[in-house]
């Protein structure tokens, strides 16, 4: 049997190891390069934070596997794989802006079984395990008791494509009418962590990688949430719509509605 309590206390302690260099340097960097276009930022932290991540998983568990946004692909011999993102939301890392954080995630057999978000700025530590719950700074929280989708806060994130963002312009053109409002965070790990708490109600998002999100589903499943494609199946990152169960259906009804299916 796998322990995933001790699997959960093994990421927040590699997570808080890190945290303490990502909050100094936040802010203070210049930009490396980019990726798939000008927007998609990557530095050399976000490359010492996985190489520092992976060293620390492969000292304590050195047969797992490990995916990382960064290119890190180790094949292990159990069947236990970490999804690391070891700066997600480098943006506002780079400009020092709330909403970046460590993500990582525990599969076990290819289903997500712990999640752990830290906030470096903020100092703020979300953490999961399938079967014990979520904890915020190590209280127990759930997703916000909303029942009625017009008062909800609803967290979304955009594409890197600029054509893809125009798109998600319109579908929210279509959605702001009809909820409370919009959060732009700019990280999905921590939109994630902010749905687990019930800091904002719900959270929808089109084209993340699996680092963006192994984490952050843990984190609203444990804490009572939902978490689906826009047709209610687990996503697997394509569209992924995060809300509690009483407003998850009507507001995958009103994406549908408004288009996000055809963004």
């Amino acid at each position: 049997m796998v322990d995933h309590a001790a699997l959960r206390d093994l990421a927040l302690d590699i997570a808080r190891a890190v945290g303490p260099e990502i909050r100094r340097r936040a802010g203070r960097v210049d930009v490396s390069s980019t990726k798939s276009t000008a927007s998609d930022l990557v530095t050399e932290v976000d490359r010492w934070s996985e190489d520092q991540i992976v060293s620390r998983i492969l000292d304590a568990r050195p047969g797992d596997s490990i995916l990382g946004e960064e290119g890190t692909g180790v094949e292990g011999t159990s069947n236990i794989r970490w999804v690391v993102d070891p700066i997600d939301g480098t943006t506002d890392f780079v400009y020092g802006h709330p909403g970046f954080s460590i993500s990582i995630g525990v599969e076990v057999d290819s289903q997500p079984v712990v999640g752990v978000v830290l906030d470096p700025l903020l100092e703020d530590e979300f953490a999961a395990a399938v079967g014990h719950g979520t904890t915020r700074n190590g209280q127990q929280v759930w997703v916000s008791g909303t029942t009625d989708l017009t008062a909800a806060l609803v967290a979304t994130g955009f594409s890197y494509d600029p054509d893809r963002r125009g798109r998600q312009a319109e579908v929210l053109v279509g959605l702001l009418p009809q909820i409370r409002d919009i959060r732009r965070m700019g990280g999905a790990a921590t939109d994630l962590a902010s749905v687990s708490c019930g800091r904002v109600d719900a959270y929808f998002e089109q084209g993340l990688n699996p680092w963006d999100c192994a984490a952050g589903t843990v984190l609203v499943s444990e804490a009572g949430g939902r978490v689906t494609d826009l047709d209610g199946r687990p996503s697997t990152g394509e569209m992924m719509v995060a809300a509690p169960a009483a407003i998850h259906g009507p507001l995958l009804d009103l994406l549908q509605t408004v288009g996000a299916d055809r963004v």
